[in-house]
């Protein structure tokens, strides 16, 4: 479904916790933003399945069963003439952040989750963020929400007492060809909703494809 090499997809069948820890740690940040650009975030309150766009949350249709993606909430980080960018949102791993990092001395005794965020490119760590005040450096996904690739930001919300800013951690992304999302929309295995931080940051990604069906049977915009 999703186009990637066949080697990428025999090392992901392979890849456990372990070696996200061990592939993870040693691997340095940065890389995939050269792949983002700049594009409108898609505004509005309701969305249809061909609403497609920077910001929008995919909700995996009941009936895809491809296992990268079943039961998945993805977040399109870019999207445009080049293809798509997304990050699964709902899909913690049992891996510390402080694990799969053991340099980062400030990850100590912290309990941040490592998320898998797609099949592509599994050793490649993202950082989404919730900022009120964010760096020079960090892409704008939507309103008060970033990607970036800097640990200097994460310095900043685990020092503070009360941190009113938060982020996520994630191995991985999925990617799509020019044409290919639209595609898959058209056949039915994806519905969208519009941004949500809440969900994403706050709410239990055990429960949030759950949550997001339960949110799109009203409009039935999903097959079953």
């Amino acid at each position: 479904m999703f186009l990637f090499p066949s080697s990428i997809c025999r090392y992901v069948c392979r890849l456990g916790p372990v070696g996200i820890r061990r592939a993870i740690a040693s691997f340095l940040l940065g890389g995939i933003l050269a792949f983002l650009q700049v594009v409108p975030v898609v505004a509005g309150t309701e969305l249809s399945p061909s609403s497609i766009g920077k910001g929008v949350l995919l909700v995996a249709s009941p009936s895809l069963l491809d296992p990268n993606f079943r039961k998945a909430v993805v977040l399109i980080v870019e999207h445009g003439p080049e293809g798509s960018l997304g990050l699964i949102v709902n899909r913690s791993t049992n891996v510390l952040l402080s694990e799969a990092l053991p340099k980062l001395t400030l990850l100590k005794g912290k309990n941040y989750k490592l998320f898998t965020g797609g099949p592509v490119e599994p050793t490649r760590l993202l950082l989404l963020f919730r900022l009120k005040e964010p760096p020079a450096n960090a892409r704008l996904v939507f309103e008060g929400v970033y990607i970036g690739d800097t640990f200097e930001v994460v310095e900043r919300i685990i020092t503070e007492d009360k941190p009113t800013e938060t982020f996520r951690a994630f191995a991985g992304f999925a990617r799509w060809a020019p044409g290919q999302l639209k595609y898959e929309v058209r056949q039915g295995a994806w519905a969208a909703l519009p941004p949500d931080s809440k969900g994403i940051f706050d709410d239990d990604p055990a429960t949030f494809w759950e949550d997001c069906i339960g949110r799109l049977k009203a409009p039935r915009v999903i097959s079953y």
